[in-house]
Formats: C-alpha cells, sequence, structure tokens
C-alpha cells in the first residue's frame, strides 16, 4: 500500500484500504493511451486493483477509449446526469476543485471527474482530486464501508 496522504491530493491514513471509486472526464476522440496515462498518473502508488467502479456524466457513457478502459480492466461504468452532478457540485462539504470552463461551456455542469467519483462512491469523500492530463481528467474516491460508521445502531 502507498503512503497515507492527506485529503483531497492526500488521503487519511485509512483510505489507502478502502475501494475507490474513479472520476472521469475527457475531450471527445482520446485515446485509450490518453486515458490509461491519466490513471495511471492519479493512482500513483495505488494498485489500480482498488478501483472498484469508473464513473463519468451520462454524455460520455458512448466515448470509445472509455468503454474500451473500462472493457480492458473488467470495470463497471457507472454514469450520472446532469442533475446528479449538479447536486454534489452544490454541496459545500464536496470539497472539489475549481470549476472547469470546458465542462461549463459544453454539459453545463461546473465538473466531471470529482462529483462523478463521490457519486459512484456513493458519497464518499475525494482521496485525490482533480487531475487534467492530455485531454482527461481523473479524481478517486473512497469507498466508505459500514464499519467506519461509529454511531450505535437502531431500530428508529
Amino acid at each position: 500500500m502507498p503512503d497515507a496522504p492527506a485529503p483531497a491530493d492526500n488521503a487519511p491514513p485509512q483510505a489507502a484500504a478502502l475501494a475507490l471509486a474513479l472520476g472521469i472526464g475527457c475531450r471527445s476522440g482520446v485515446t485509450l493511451a490518453q486515458i490509461e496515462a491519466a490513471v495511471q498518473a492519479r493512482l500513483g502508488d495505488w494498485p489500480l486493483a482498488t478501483v472498484k467502479a469508473v464513473a463519468t456524466l451520462d454524455a460520455k457513457a458512448a466515448e470509445p477509449a472509455l468503454l474500451a478502459f473500462c472493457a480492458a480492466h473488467a470495470l463497471p461504468l457507472r454514469t450520472f446526469t446532469r442533475e446528479q452532478v449538479a447536486a454534489v457540485v452544490a454541496d459545500a462539504d464536496a470539497r472539489l476543485s475549481a470549476p472547469s470552463a470546458a465542462a461549463q461551456a459544453r454539459f453545463g455542469v461546473a465538473g466531471v471527474c470529482e462529483p462523478c467519483a463521490r457519486l459512484a462512491a456513493d458519497g464518499g469523500p475525494l482521496v485525490r482530486a482533480k487531475l487534467a492530463l492530455d485531454g482527461v481528467t481523473v479524481a478517486l474516491a473512497a469507498f466508505v464501508p459500514f464499519a467506519a460508521f461509529t454511531a450505535p445502531l437502531t431500530d428508529n
């Protein structure tokens, strides 16, 4: 496991053991090699095996290189609507990077990879913020396991 980084670009210590969701945004027509390079750069020392889902905006659901990446690594692709993405962006606790002018102009959303990563991780926190590389943006969010909740269970 890699050294435990701090929030957003440096995950909390327990995040190294968590399953991750990979949020990806990309320009139309990017290649599989561009996606692979951006994903590896964002993962750093974390192995790709820690990724359990890939997520993007529904408008990118048919992007050939994104589909090829998911197929090559046997990862499910989850897509989210503009409304779902906007709800994450509007959440003051989301701690997202600066808005993307390209995403705003093209899709009417402030970002793609970070909110999609959080949505795919069932609202889990970002553990690596957006990285933009050669037409691809990538972010990582952690699935928060049930054991992470410390409140006692009740029937109410």
